[in-house]
């Protein structure tokens, strides 16, 4: 996936977890960038693993406690309901491990967790559990990838964007051809409205172009006309206390999904068309994902923005 999520246990932030502070700081250095990129971690016991790592319990590295600022202002902390039989104790690394274990028994990990080596080895057996100093080693840590090859079918686009339905504040969705009224993209609701029942409620935007022949590229419908063609969605959405906001432009050509959390290249969009064919997503750099979202910024002038209206 993409996206992936991990658990990360309070000895990994503690200096004292480490021969040396300076260790401790290039552990933490060396997952920094990974997990800003392109993971989500889970905050534990209801938010209680937050609340200890923001406290004066233990020696926590400074490089620790900015990476934990980041993850906040980032949107990448996931709540987690306590999934064990007891709250673990501040200084209960091992126990800290085994609710992270349980977590994965509610919400698999597309990730995995991310101990030092005195927990590791009371899971020595466990393939979910690895040492920061040796995550190279770990099969979950070491499949990452930038691209994923994806079935053009609403399940496994569900699957592999599960974690973004499930997390963003804001998702665009950026597909010239994008159609309700056409049979391959009957699904896409179903996407949307997946990110309902949340508050505050996700920020929802759909970008397509205003033509469907592009042998003639003028203005196919007034506004009238295009409210119609996402009519369909109203209800699912309202039912849902869900907004989307839709852009419609002169012209464009490439597709994607950009979100606070992720920015997604598509080479076809969410067609579903062929359900059992297989088609390939890339993982945008934060740089060209920031690009793509100011793109589609009414305010920078990039593209003519035909129409625009909210559903419902």
């Amino acid at each position: 996936m993409l996206l992936r999520d991990y658990a990360i246990t309070p000895d990994v932030f503690d200096e004292t977890s480490y021969p040396h502070p300076s260790t401790c700081e290039a552990e933490l250095r060396g997952i920094k960038d990974i997990l800003l990129e392109e993971g989500l971690v889970r905050d534990l016991g209801d938010g209680h693993w937050r609340r200890l790592l923001l406290s004066d319990a233990r020696p926590w590295n400074r490089r620790g406690k900015e990476l934990l600022k980041k993850l906040v202002q980032q949107n990448r902390l996931m709540p987690h309901v306590l999934s064990g039989a007891a709250m673990p104790s501040d200084g209960d690394d091992v126990a800290w491990c085994r609710e992270a274990i349980a977590t994965n028994a509610v919400s698999p990990f597309t990730g995995g967790i991310i101990v030092t080596e005195s927990v590791k080895q009371s899971f020595s057996k466990e393939p979910l559990v690895a040492r920061i100093d040796r995550l190279s080693s770990s099969p979950w840590w070491s499949s990452r990838s930038s691209s994923v090859r994806v079935q053009r079918n609403l399940n496994d686009y569900r699957k592999n964007l599960e974690p973004v339905l499930r997390c963003a504040r804001s998702i665009m969705i950026i597909d010239p051809h994008l159609d309700p009224t056409q049979r391959r993209y009957s699904d896409v609701i179903h996407l949307l409205t997946a990110m309902g029942g949340r508050m505050p409620r996700p920020l929802i935007e759909v970008h397509r172009v205003c033509w469907f022949d592009s042998r003639d590229k003028r203005d196919q419908h007034d506004e009238a006309g295009w409210q119609n063609l996402f009519a369909s969605w109203t209800q699912p959405l309202k039912d849902c206390k869900l907004q989307c906001e839709v852009f419609i432009w002169d012209d464009f050509h490439d597709r994607y999904i950009i979100s606070d959390l992720v920015g997604i290249g598509m080479q076809n969009g969410l067609d579903t068309t062929a359900a059992t064919d297989l088609t390939t997503w890339h993982r945008l750099g934060r740089d060209q994902r920031d690009d793509i979202q100011r793109e589609f910024d009414p305010a920078s002038g990039r593209h003519k923005l035909r129409h625009r209206f909210t559903i419902p």
